[in-house]
């Protein structure tokens, strides 16, 4: 089995200055075109799936088919889960062969958020699986997780080194003015805030909600410590946007192994272009 753990992927993304994107799967053809895709490319690679994601496609279906892709293309990989929030439910897939876990307890006070991570820290590493935890809080909309405006927090720099200290998380997943699913208007993200995250914290940092972020802000963000780029909403648009071209275009079309390969041809090009914004072609 290729499963591996992100932990030292993103170490050395952090020590090269550039960032792995995680690119959320939901099926066998959006797997394909991810893995396909790195390998050309040589980049490393995480696959992110929700629990909505696991609830849909089957978390021992999910394993299987990345481990059998890894293997097949010789490309080591991460199944990681995104916004997980139930430790049982954790427990369940690193036990089916996940090895990158995100806990996500940010909706929680600090001491509770604090509480909740830790718990599956001390879980995780026993199985050597990585841990990303969030503090503060992205506003929008990411499968089944809905944060309103007013609900969103940013993450404060001082409470970041004690969050990290105290729960011994591999990496911390940052606030600073990104949203989940795609903005209404252009982001103003707090790089000054990112910076100062990044003095008083040693773990690699991620930046949640990258869909439809201008190009000049993921690489400012690179620059000043992100490790990790998540990309969600921009890969499912670009795959249905597609398919839905193709079945007005070819109205009988009935056939998967046909009306499936427009949707991944444009998906890939969005995997390219996240790849090489990351700035990690050829870092395997």
């Amino acid at each position: 089995m290729f499963i591996i753990s992100s932990k030292n992927m993103l170490l050395k993304a952090q020590r090269k200055g550039y960032a792995v994107p995680a690119f959320n799967i939901h099926n066998l053809e959006t797997l394909q075109v991810v893995v396909e895709t790195a390998t050309e490319m040589r980049s490393p690679l995480i696959v992110a799936g929700t629990p909505g994601t696991f609830s849909y496609a089957g978390k021992g279906n999910i394993v299987a088919i990345a481990a059998d892709l890894a293997r097949e293309h010789n490309l080591p990989l991460a199944i990681h889960l995104d916004h997980h929030e139930v430790l049982n439910d954790i427990e369940a897939k690193v036990f089916a062969g996940v090895r990158s876990v995100m806990i996500d307890g940010s909706h929680y006070a600090f001491e509770e958020n604090v509480r909740v991570v830790k718990e599956v820290v001390d879980f995780c590493h026993r199985y050597d699986a990585s841990v990303e935890a969030e503090l503060g809080r992205l506003g929008g909309v990411e499968d089944d997780l809905v944060v309103e405006g007013k609900d969103a927090l940013y993450t404060h720099p001082e409470q970041a080194h004690e969050f990290v200290t105290r729960t011994g998380i591999d990496s911390l997943a940052v606030a600073i003015g990104t949203a989940h699913g795609l903005y209404t208007a252009e982001p103003k993200l707090d790089f000054e805030r990112l910076a100062e995250i990044r003095a008083r914290v040693d773990v690699p940092l991620v930046l949640h909600g990258a869909s439809g972020l201008p190009e000049h802000d993921i690489r400012k963000a690179i620059d000043l410590g992100i490790c990790k780029v998540n990309v969600a909403t921009e890969l499912k648009i670009a795959f249905s946007d597609a398919l839905k071209t193709y079945f007005i275009q070819h109205p009988k079309a009935n056939d998967p192994r046909h009306y499936m390969q427009p949707a991944k041809v444009a998906m890939k090009e969005v995997v390219r272009k996240v790849i090489h914004v990351c700035g990690c072609e050829g870092q395997l």
